[in-house]
């Protein structure tokens, strides 16, 4: 049985009492204008079960913010397969405040909630509300300082490039262990996943999580799954190796 994880309780994220990772959307809202963006934004928080896809096509007008779960989205630049993780807090749907016919794939990896947005109201509670726009600013710099140092970094080792994502993981998609104090789950992504957002070779990233598992032991693996027992060693790992 996989270990009991905490309970996502929507209330708390609409009410700012969940802490939201840093650098993402809800993280640098400013508390004295969340109350208000929120009621503004609507409370229409949806779940989608893993594999459902959220509606960001060239036709359909929303924008989403992630509340709990976790996407992968897809571009296919020049028929190369271009995949990134987005977690809990983050802003979906960027490019239709300024091209609605923008369009990236997106599909839920494990049960996820998010909060959609018309664009056309998002783009008045943005013009209406600055540092809302300012929030927004800094966590899409912030997501792409991320990216590139989580899918960017063909130099370093793949021990350091699958563990830096898996560091990524737990931070912005994973839930802290109810039954073992200090282990982060990250519930969606598989193996296969992982090698294709870091263009690496499916027996690599075999080969690398099977090193952190069995000779470091800082996580455990199954299908869909991994905890990370140890995170302060993961990120030492990372750094040095």
């Amino acid at each position: 049985m996989p270990p009991k994880v905490d309970t996502f309780r929507t209330v708390d994220v609409l009410n700012g009492r969940q802490r939201m990772p840093d650098g993402s959307f809800l993280n640098l809202l400013p508390s004295d204008i969340w109350p208000l963006f929120v009621r503004a934004w609507g409370l229409d928080a949806r779940v989608h079960e893993r594999g459902e896809e959220l509606s960001l096509g060239p036709g359909d007008q929303h924008v989403y913010i992630v509340l709990g779960g976790c996407v992968l989205q897809e571009r296919r630049p020049l028929g190369t397969r271009i995949a990134r993780f987005r977690g809990v807090g983050q802003f979906l749907g960027e490019a239709k405040l300024i091209e609605p016919e923008a369009s990236v794939d997106t599909v839920c990896l494990t049960t996820t909630w998010v909060m959609p947005c018309p664009v056309p109201r998002m783009n008045v509670l943005l013009h209406q509300q600055p540092d809302a726009q300012l929030a927004l600013l800094r966590s899409l710099e912030h997501r792409n300082r991320s990216d590139e140092m989580i899918y960017g970094t063909a130099t370093r080792t793949p021990l350091q490039r699958v563990g830096g994502l898996l560091l990524h993981l737990a931070a912005v998609a994973g839930t802290r262990s109810g039954v073992e104090p200090g282990h982060h789950t990250i519930l969606g992504p598989t193996q296969r996943d992982i090698a294709d957002a870091l263009l690496m070779g499916m027996s690599t990233v075999e080969n690398v999580l099977r090193l952190l598992r069995d000779t470091h032991r800082v996580i455990t693996s199954k299908y869909r799954q991994f905890v990370v027992t140890d995170l302060s060693a993961l990120r030492d790992l990372v750094s040095t190796a």
